[in-house]
């Protein structure tokens, strides 16, 4: 099993900035894909970012390109979301994920990742 403990969450204003951290222990070993997707509100779960930790490829949704950023720490068990000019349609619960060891290609549904963090709070007030 892989457990997964995001922090860095908070309320912040928009145009601010905010930072997540995700650390992965456990059986963490072969882990190569590790993302992360966000839920409002009322909606589904949709994906944020993906990183490859081994060879640092990554990919984005749309409507994040341009503002987040992720990346990992030389251990390659922490992740980080770097958020900038955050928008009042930001605010979610943002989860961190991670794929079953191996499986190396950028996912972006929810469904290819098996293991998941308890999510942190993302609020962006105007």
């Amino acid at each position: 099993q892989v457990q997964l403990v995001e922090s860095g969450g908070g309320l912040v204003q928009a145009g601010d900035s905010l930072r997540l951290s995700c650390t992965a222990s456990g059986r963490i070993l072969f882990v190569a894909t590790m993302g992360w997707f966000r839920q409002a509100p009322g909606k589904e779960r949709e994906f944020v970012a993906v990183i490859n930790v081994n060879v640092d490829s990554t990919d984005y949704a749309d409507s994040v390109k341009g503002r987040f950023t992720i990346s990992r720490d030389d251990t390659k068990t922490t992740i980080f979301l770097q958020m900038n000019s955050l928008k009042v349609e930001d605010t979610a619960i943002y989860y961190c994920a991670a794929r079953l060891p191996l499986r190396s290609d950028l996912a972006t549904s929810a469904r290819n990742f098996t293991f998941w963090g308890q999510g942190t709070q993302v609020t962006v007030s105007s």
